[in-house]
Order: structure tokens, then C-alpha cells, then sequence
């Protein structure tokens, strides 16, 4: 089952972000095939702010224990967390270039 995974950042907390980015990148690497999308959303001013994530889970159970375990998640950088399932109906590769 697919779940959207959407994170806001505590204001003023770009710090604690970058110093945990590394760890969090290796951390959302280990879930392989099941990290379907990923990455930073950014404020107006285009600063990173948040997460975003697209996962396959079995449950939200399994979702909820896998996302306690996020380096982002045990350094406080989010001030909220929110989880839809979530239905795939559409996808194009982006032009990243």
C-alpha cells in the first residue's frame, strides 16, 4: 500500500536539518524499491521546509514504526507529520536537466 508522507520543519530548524541530512539520506537509501519519491519541499523564499515522501508500506503501522526511526525524526526537526494512503494513477519522469 502506497502512503504519502508530508513533514514540515520546525521554524528556524535549517540547522538541525543539514546536520542530520547525511544520515537521514542513508536511512531513506536502506528502504530500497520501497521509497517510491522523495525529497525536500521548499518555502517561498526557497529554502528547504519540509519533506515529502512516497512509500510503500504494508500498514500504517509499519509506516509509523519505519518513520520513528527517520535521523530527521529523532533530532525534533519536524513540527508536523501527516500520512494518507495514497493511489498512483499518474507518472512522468522529470527533466532534471
Amino acid at each position: 500500500m502506497l502512503f504519502l508522507v508530508y513533514c514540515t520543519d520546525k521554524p528556524g530548524s535549517l540547522d538541525v536539518r543539514m546536520a542530520n541530512r547525511a544520515d537521514h539520506i542513508i536511512w531513506l537509501k536502506a528502504r530500497g524499491d520501497r521509497l517510491k519519491a522523495g525529497g525536500p519541499w521548499m518555502n517561498d523564499a526557497g529554502e528547504m521546509a519540509g519533506s515529502m515522501l512516497i512509500v510503500d508500506a504494508d500498514d500504517a503501522q509499519e509506516l509509523s514504526t519505519w518513520l520513528a526511526e527517520d535521523p530527521y525524526a529523532k533530532a525534533g526537526l519536524f513540527d508536523r507529520v501527516e500520512t494518507h494512503p495514497y493511489k498512483w494513477v499518474f507518472h512522468t519522469a522529470p527533466d532534471l536537466g
